[in-house]
């Protein structure tokens, strides 16, 4: 391989801790249907699998017409508090401040849709570093698929075997390799116990951001 010369990140459990508020937002559901909370601990392996794997843990059984209600509602309810706990995983400020300051481009590709994205990275003055966001519905193709990537390749102005791509679901390890680039798992973020990355097979596996 040669010098990689772009990263690109997945978002939710990579280059985000948004578990705050994706499962705030997921409790607030439940309290407006007389549910207990459920624990931090049971939903933050989830939260990179998106509103519809949330709202079937916190309402199992339920389908049909009753689901979409309560997908659009937790939707609603993230919407409107979207920066309230999320941040940049621990040492990826410094990460971010290294690239930059080698003009070294970095972009986000994730299947989170636009207008979450975007008010999301705006609220954390990232819209204005990343040099790409690349959202669910950016492409006709999300994650697994190879297009998002090779869209923000393109964006940022490198050959996709030049960039690394970092996630933490095996979705983004399928998308990277499909899309020639260098693969990373970030361990670090929503993987849970019953899943193994390595057999993924990423190029590599990171413990944490810096």
């Amino acid at each position: 391989m040669r010098e990689p010369a772009a990263l690109l990140l997945d978002l939710d459990g990579t280059l985000l801790d948004t578990a705050p508020d994706m499962g705030g937002a997921l409790n607030l559901l439940r309290a407006e249907h007389g549910r207990e909370p459920l624990p931090a601990a049971t939903i933050r392996p989830v939260v990179s699998h998106g509103a519809m794997r949330l709202v079937a843990l916190g309402f199992p059984g339920v389908t049909g017409d009753a689901f979409e209600a309560l997908r659009l509602r937790f939707l609603e309810i993230y919407a409107a508090n979207l920066a309230i706990g999320t941040r940049l995983f621990p040492g990826f400020d410094g990460v971010l401040r290294s690239l930059e300051s080698r003009g070294v481009p970095w972009g986000i590709v994730t299947n989170k849709p636009a207008w979450l994205t975007d008010p999301l990275l705006a609220a954390l003055g990232l819209d204005r570093r990343a040099a790409c966001a690349v959202s669910g519905d950016t492409v006709a193709e999300r994650k697994p698929h190879p297009l998002p990537l090779l869209h923000a390749a393109q964006l940022v102005g490198v050959e996709p075997g030049r960039c690394v791509y970092a996630g933490d679901a095996e979705r983004d390890i399928q998308a990277g390799r499909a899309a020639g680039m260098t693969t990373v798992v970030a361990a670090y973020g929503y993987i849970s116990a019953d899943e193994d990355p390595r057999r993924w097979q990423p190029h590599g596996i990171v413990a944490s951001p810096d």
